[in-house]
This record gives structure tokens, sequence and C-alpha cells, in this order.
């Protein structure tokens, strides 16, 4: 009998192919899944044998984040951190003093300055920095300040920070691979920290050539997680001979090219997501233009080609719409879409919708952590504010998604959220916001087993990858996380409390606090 370099055991496997844990091991050799069982796995070791004896630590396959976005990642923590600058004039010295450990001219940028400096204007900031750009974001990175050299290069001001807008802001830091290439490595042990084994990145247009790195790192076999990206046309039109090009250069088992991603729609609290009806307190479905023929265009464009094309949208009328689009794709003989199409965030979405989706075989990419940046008092009174009750029953319905058939993945759009399993349970399965208090909508909630099998099975059908990732089987590729505690065994009130204490990518521990 072939033997194991790695033995786990535990007192709660979930292989993601049950609604429950079961006390059992799970065999590894190389980087595949040997056996996985009920007993101790005792004739699968050998004297070289690693063992490790979880306890009640829970063994899961590995978790993928479907939604996810390094570039936005780089800017938290690219240039001078001002957080500790009490005045304008201390974020000034702070920011010459960074400047001196830059090449000449080159943009200077710094992050977590406070709100209310009104020296730090245009004007000021060009007496003392001249034509070099300089941006100066403020805390939450929702505004900035800037100067004349930096709106000249970069075509964005302090009301339009999003990421969408600064795309040459993010092409530039990019750019700098002395500095992405290294952060990219770190961000990728992040993850693994967090029990993150596979991941889909955002990356604009053409990804401004960071997939020349992405061959690098995995021709040197250093990538720690399983890199899917896609193409979000931002700066420029969707770029097909590029899908293609990427498409024949990725066929290894690190990294692939997942296809396209657009926005349509936005906030719900902003007015800007669409609405079947208009909002109450305004007589608009939607404050944004959004060019649906666009999006239904390039989408079909797409699916003609075979590529996976993913869509955002958070209103019910704009889940519609994207529906619709998604009901001219190309089909199987059964009637479900071809190529997988993918919905994000349906943050409020008619039942009936969910039930199309379910029929027609779209992915649903959830949020299970949003709930995490919102607080029950506020989020309740923007429902009954814009939309009214009756339709907010319909916020985050993960329930009827699960009853339509829908395959949910789940996603972060990190840096918005970072990974956190346990944390999502709380929010998604106990249906609670931070502060706690009466579950909302706990009628829309998902089981725990559910929420898992989402993280692993789920991300693994969306990124296509299923019949070898996303639940722990004997010939399965060895992506495997582990949970210090068995989440189904511990209370909400606790819950939060769980981490990642291994992680295994490809049969190699990339991550160990045991």
């Amino acid at each position: 009998m072939q033997k194991a370099n790695i033995l786990l055991r535990s007192n709660a496997v979930f292989s993601g192919l049950a609604s429950a844990p079961e006390a059992g091991f799970v065999a590894i050799s190389g980087n595949h899944i040997m056996a996985v069982g009920p007993s101790d796995g005792a004739e699968y070791a050998e004297p070289d044998t690693q063992v490790l004896n979880l306890g009640d630590r829970l063994i899961c396959p590995g978790f993928t984040d479907v939604h996810c976005f390094f570039s936005g990642y780089l800017l938290t923590i690219a240039g001078a951190d001002l957080s500790t600058c009490q005045d304008a004039g201390q974020a000034i010295a702070a920011a010459k003093d960074y400047q001196k450990s830059l090449a000449p001219g080159a943009t200077v940028l710094a992050r977590g300055v406070q709100t209310g400096f009104t020296e730090l204007s245009c004007d000021r900031l060009d007496q003392e920095f001249g034509d070099v750009p300089v941006i100066l974001f403020m805390e939450g990175g929702e505004s900035c300040y800037m100067n004349s050299a930096a709106h000249r290069d970069y075509r964005f001001t302090p009301d339009t920070c999003w990421s969408e807008s600064y795309w040459r802001l993010l092409k530039y830091i990019l750019g700098q691979r002395d500095f992405s290439v290294p952060e990219f490595r770190k961000y990728l042990s992040m993850m693994n920290s967090r029990g993150i084994t596979s991941i889909k990145e955002m990356g604009f247009d053409d990804f401004y050539g960071f997939t020349k790195e992405l061959k690098k790192l995995e021709q040197e076999n250093t990538l720690t997680a399983r890199v899917h990206f896609m193409s979000q046309p931002v700066g420029f039109p969707m770029n097909l001979e590029y899908g293609r090009e990427m498409r024949d250069s990725f066929s290894g088992s690190f990294v692939h090219f997942s296809g396209y991603n657009q926005m349509t729609d936005g906030s719900i609290s902003q007015l800007e997501g669409e609405m079947k009806s208009p909002y109450l307190c305004s007589d608009t479905c939607c404050t944004k233009d959004i060019d649906w023929e666009g999006l239904r265009r390039d989408t079909l464009s797409a699916d003609r080609e075979n590529f996976r094309f993913s869509l955002h949208a958070q209103g019910d009328g704009a889940i519609c719409r994207t529906i619709d689009i998604f009901d001219q794709c190309q089909r199987e003989p059964g009637g479900k879409i071809k190529n997988r199409h993918a919905i994000t965030d349906l943050e409020c979405s008619d039942p009936t919708d969910l039930e199309r989706m379910g029929v027609l075989g779209i992915v649903a990419e959830v949020y299970p952590q949003i709930m995490s940046i919102a607080n029950r008092d506020s989020k309740l009174a923007m429902i009954q504010k814009n939309i009214g009750q009756e339709r907010g029953k319909n916020y985050w319905n993960r329930r009827k998604m699960v009853d339509s058939g829908v395959m949910i993945s789940c996603g972060t759009d990190l840096p918005l959220l970072y990974d956190d399993i346990p944390e999502s349970i709380y929010h998604t399965v106990g249906a609670l916001f931070p502060e706690g208090g009466a579950p909302f909508n706990k009628e829309n909630t998902l089981t725990t087993a559910e929420l898992l099998k989402a993280w692993t099975y789920g991300g693994q059908y969306n990124l296509g990858c299923e019949n070898q990732l996303g639940t722990l089987k004997a010939g399965n590729l060895a992506d495997i996380a582990v949970l210090d505690g068995n989440v189904f065994e511990t209370s909400m009130d606790h819950v939060r409390d769980i981490k990642v204490c291994l992680t295994l990518v490809d049969g190699n521990i990339v991550y160990c606090t045991i």
C-alpha cells in the first residue's frame, strides 16, 4: 500500500460531501489526497510520515475567494503612513521626508491622513512640491488631498476616489515591480493565513503587465495559492485578443485566465443601486447612467468565444437586467448557460429572479462578511428610508438562492473585506450585525454546512475546478484548511474567536500555527 507524506487526524473532518463533519483522517501523498476515511488512517503511515493529531480542530477543503483585488490592496499599503500626523504642517513634513527615499520626480503617495486638514489645498501642495505629483489619501481612502500635477497625470479628483476612477494610479503602483511583486507574495501568504488556497483576481484591462510576473512566479513554483484572474475593462474597451492570449498562455494548475468582469449599478444606500420600482425617498429607480446595451454587447461577444463574464449587480432591477443578458448566452443541452457566468454581490434581489438564476445555472458571488462593515441601526434606517421594509425582506437572501438551485461562491472585494470564514458564519448563518442583537432577515440565512460548501466547492465550481478541488476525497489535489475549533459546535457568541491554524496548498504546508 502506498504511504502518506502527511496524515491529518481529527474528530471533525468536513469533506464537503456531507452536511456535518465526522471523525476521521485525511492522507496526503505528494500533491494529492490519497485517502479520506472514518478511522485514524494508521495503515497509511510510515516512520517518515508527518502525522498531525488535530483533536477537535476542523479540517476543511481549502477556501476560495472569488472576488478580490490585489492592486486595490497595494494602495492600502503603498507610500508613507501619515496617520500619526496631528496637523497639516506635520503631514507635509512627513511627506517631504518620504520623498527623499524616492527617485527624482516620482509620485509622492501617502495614506492615513486625518480629515479636516484644510491647509492641504491643491495650491499649498503645488507650492510645496511643484510639478511632482502628490496624493495624500485620507483615512478610509474615500477622499484625498492632491496637487495639480497629480490631477494632470492620474485624471481623478478627491471626489472620485474609487478604483475605476484612479486606474492610472493603480497601474503606476502595480508597475513598481520591486514593490508589487514581493508584496504579491506576502499577499498570498496573508491569504494562506486565512485558509485561502485559491483566488480570483480582478485585474483592470490587461492587468497592466502583471501577468508576466504571474508567469515567472508560476515557473519558479513560488505561488502559495492558485490564481485565477479576470480582465475588467476600465481604461480601455474589452479586449478579446488579450483574453485569447491569456487563455493560451496559462494552462498549468496554478494560474488561469477566468474571463471578464464589469460593474453595473452601485450602492442602494447612495440610490445608485438600480431598483425595479422607484426609491421611496426619490423619484428615481437609479441615479447612475448604466450602459446596459454596452454590457449586453460585451457579454455576448465574450460568450461567443467561450469566455466567462461576471457582472456586479446590487439592486433587484440590475440583477433582473443582468439575468436577461445571460439568458441570451449559449446554452447546454439541458438549458443551462454554457460558460458559468456569474452575478456578484446580489444585495437586494427579487426572489423570482433567483429562481431564474437557478434554472439558467448562473453562479452567485456573494459577500458573506458584508454585514461586518455595517451597524444594525443605520442599515435598517437606510432600508426603511430608501426602499421600505417590504423590499428590505429581500436583502441578502442566500436562503432563496440555495432553495432555487443557485450555486453560491464567496468573495470579499478585498481590500473592502479581509477573508475570515468564522466571521462569515456569524453574519451569514447568524444574520447578526457586528454588535449582535436580534438577527436580521433570519429567514434568508444559510446553514454552516451550506456556507462552508460555498467557500469551498462553490468557489471551485465558479473557477471550473470542482473535479479536482473543493472537496476532500481521494484523487483530489491536496488544498486543505484547518480551523482551530469546530464551528459546527461553537455558539455565535464565540465563533468569531476561531482562527485558521493550518493551510496546505498542493500538498505543501504554507501556513501553520500548531
